[in-house]
Formats: structure tokens, C-alpha cells, sequence
């Protein structure tokens, strides 16, 4: 690998921080003492500091030479409603939260691409540095645009990444166009004649309907979507009646839906809500819908994934980036930062075996070993779009 060697030589500082921030989980804008944290590490490092965007949200300024140029660098701050079970030392002092998915790990890397780049200053324009709270279902990079993050940090381009147990440590990830899938959910809620168990035939069981509708729901992406379009329609919650021998009156269907296009999302919403309607009419219940479009489909635009890909072959060398790896269907909410401005989110590989404990398991840690090599992508990254000076007229 051709790490950084001002990100190598602060690697213990790195763990520090993510060790730290680790043991100190906070959930979805009640990021206060980890806003805190990483303001106070960038004001050390010379940055300027600008906090409370998105309510917890932190954005850091390093400006070198005299080009206008400015890209964005962004991680994310919260962490997950999970107990943990890993057993590590700086495990979570926060009963029921955890940084189950790596925050520590990005909200570390990106504080350490901050102070090397402060101290090579190989670059020219200026970097913002954004620490975004609330990934984790509330959509905390939608509230940062729409409280005018790129109004007032104007730049060309913003950039991502992610921790990737599935991929092996050393490996890079990434493609032109959808990455990562959009997040629906939705709630179906019906309402019939509850009675005794006994004699169903005075009521209005709303409990066929629960399982009626969850199998019709399946047709949707086997019958309805183009073969070659993907979707994703999963039942997950159902809830209903309290006791052996009563009939409810009411049944709530819950689930998610994921998808990469606009156009497939609308059928399968289109198809959610005629289901459930004649589903409902079958037998003899009242249905209602609720639909919502949480995040959009991670989408990366192609002149930026390539210089994400240069940023990457140059740390871990060209066999070990993947420029077609297959889309995921979980979902980003860097995607509305996509959605307002031209940038590209990879994958970055963390595993070290079939063992590996992926993201979202109370058993997960953040490879420390990733650290440096994050830490240099982002510098390299940085310097590759912003070229000093000398090097542009070598160039």
C-alpha cells in the first residue's frame, strides 16, 4: 500500500479518537459531546469550525494557496440503538447504543485526513471537512441541505465512504451510477369486526387480510417490475390481537421497500396501495396506506467516481479497486447530498475473513487497521483534485 505518512504516523491518535468516540455512543441529533469532540480536535489542528448545522452537524475549513476550487469530505457522527456484545474494552458506556456501523470509524479517519492535510499543505483551494449526524434512518444529510450546506460551503463536489466488512481489508469499491438503493417504508393498517374466536362467522377477521396481503405483496417485484429492474419488498412487522379467543378488530402491516429507480418506485408504491385495496375489499376490511420515501438511491456520478477510483489505486494499488462491484440494497442518506451536487461514495474493504462480523450486529467493531488507509485515500483524494501549484505546472 502507499499510505500517507503523516496519516501513518498519527495512527495511534486515530485509534485514540475512535476508541474514545466508541465508548461514548450517541444516537440520531443528540450528537452534542461527539459534535464537541471532533469541533474541538479541528480547532486544534488550525482548521476553522462551524457547528450546529442539521442541529449537531460540524463542518471544518482548510484553505491553502489561492485557487477557488473546494471539494467536500463527509462522515458520519451517530451511532445505532443496539446493546453491545462485542466484549471490547472502550465497549459503549451508553446502555441500548452503539456505533454498530462504523461512525467512529469514518467520524476518526476523516479528523485524521484533517491534520495530515494541515500539515503537508500539498494542495491548493479549499477542503470542507463535514461530520453529519443522523444517517441512521433520520436523514441527517437531507437536514444539512436543506439548511444550506452547499450555500455555505460552496464547492464542486462532495465525497463518501464507507466501512465494508463483506470486502476484503486492502480493497476499494465503487461504480458510476446507483450504488446503494432508496429506503421506503410503509404501514397498512385494517380495520374489520372483531368478535369471539368461536364464531367467526359474526365477525370481520382482519387477520386474513394480514396474511392475503402479505403474500400478494410478493407478486409485486415477481410480476410487475421488469426483469431486468431490481426492487425489493419486505414484510417486517405485524401486529394484532391481544388474546387466544378474540378476533381483533385491527391489523398493522409494517415493511420496507428498496429499489435504485424513481420509475420503480413509483410501481411498486402504485401496486402497494391497489393490493391492499383489493385485498381489503376480499374480505370484507377497511385498509389504509401509509407510504413514505425515505432516502434516496445512492447514485454516483461518473467523472467523480473516476477520481475517487484514480484516489484509491494510488493508496491500494489498481487489482485491489473494484469498479463494478454489485449494487447493495441497503441504503445512504448521502444520497441527498448526491441529489444537490455532483460526487461519488465507495466502499471500503474491511474484512479479514469468513468470520468478520458485518455492520449492525452487537458483535461488530471497526477494523483499526482501516484507519490509515481511510485517512490516506481522503488526503491523496484532496490533493489529486486540489493540485498545488508547482505540481499543476509540472502537470
Amino acid at each position: 500500500m502507499n499510505l500517507v505518512p503523516e496519516a501513518a504516523a498519527i495512527e495511534p491518535q486515530m485509534r485514540d479518537w475512535r476508541h474514545h468516540l466508541h465508548a461514548h455512543p450517541e444516537t440520531a441529533f443528540e450528537e452534542q459531546a461527539t459534535a464537541a469532540y471532533v469541533a474541538e480536535r479541528l480547532r486544534s489542528f488550525g482548521l476553522e469550525v462551524h457547528t450546529g448545522l442539521a442541529k449537531t452537524g460540524v463542518v471544518g475549513v482548510l484553505r491553502q494557496g489561492s485557487s477557488e476550487r473546494a471539494i467536500g469530505l463527509r462522515a458520519d457522527l451517530d451511532a445505532l440503538h443496539i446493546q453491545e456484545a462485542s466484549g471490547v474494552a472502550y465497549a459503549s458506556r451508553h446502555a441500548g447504543r452503539m456505533h454498530a456501523c462504523g461512525h467512529d470509524g469514518h467520524t476518526a479517519m476523516l479528523l485524521g485526513a484533517a491534520l495530515a492535510l494541515a500539515k503537508r499543505r500539498a494542495f491548493d483551494g479549499t477542503v470542507y471537512f463535514i461530520f453529519q449526524p443522523a444517517e441512521e434512518n433520520e436523514g441527517g444529510g437531507r437536514v444539512m441541505v436543506e439548511e444550506g450546506l452547499f450555500d455555505r460551503f460552496p464547492m464542486e463536489s462532495v465525497y463518501g465512504l464507507h466501512n465494508w466488512p463483506l470486502k476484503p481489508f486492502g480493497t476499494f469499491a465503487t461504480r458510476a451510477g446507483p450504488l446503494m438503493g432508496a429506503y421506503d417504508i410503509f404501514e397498512i393498517a385494517a380495520t374489520g369486526k372483531g368478535g369471539h374466536a368461536a364464531m367467526p362467522n359474526l365477525t370481520h377477521d382482519p387477520m386474513p387480510f394480514a396474511a392475503g396481503l402479505i403474500n400478494a405483496l410478493q407478486t409485486i417485484v415477481a410480476r410487475n417490475l421488469n426483469p431486468q429492474d431490481a426492487g425489493v419488498v419486505s414484510v417486517t412487522q405485524v401486529h394484532g390481537g391481544d388474546t387466544w379467543n378474540v378476533i381483533p378488530e385491527h391489523v398493522v402491516v409494517r415493511g420496507t421497500v428498496r429499489s435504485f429507480k424513481p420509475d420503480v418506485q413509483d410501481t411498486i408504491e402504485r401496486r402497494i396501495r391497489e393490493i391492499a385495496a383489493g385485498v381489503a375489499a376480499t374480505f370484507g376490511v377497511e385498509a389504509t396506506v401509509r407510504y413514505e420515501r425515505r432516502y434516496p438511491a445512492t447514485v454516483n456520478t461518473e467523472a467523480e467516481t473516476g477520481h475517487a477510483v484514480r484516489a484509491a489505486r494510488a493508496v491500494v494499488g489498481d487489482e485491489h479497486v473494484d469498479t463494478d462491484p454489485v449494487p447493495n440494497m441497503g441504503s445512504e442518506d448521502f444520497s441527498f447530498m448526491l441529489q444537490a451536487k455532483r460526487g461519488c461514495y465507495v466502499w471500503m474493504g474491511a474484512g479479514t475473513g469468513a468470520a468478520t462480523v458485518n455492520v449492525h450486529n452487537p458483535r461488530y467493531d471497526f477494523n483499526d487497521a482501516a484507519l490509515v488507509v481511510g485517512a490516506s485515500y481522503w488526503v491523496t483524494l484532496a490533493e489529486q483534485l486540489l493540485p498545488a501549484a508547482a505540481l499543476r505546472r509540472a502537470a
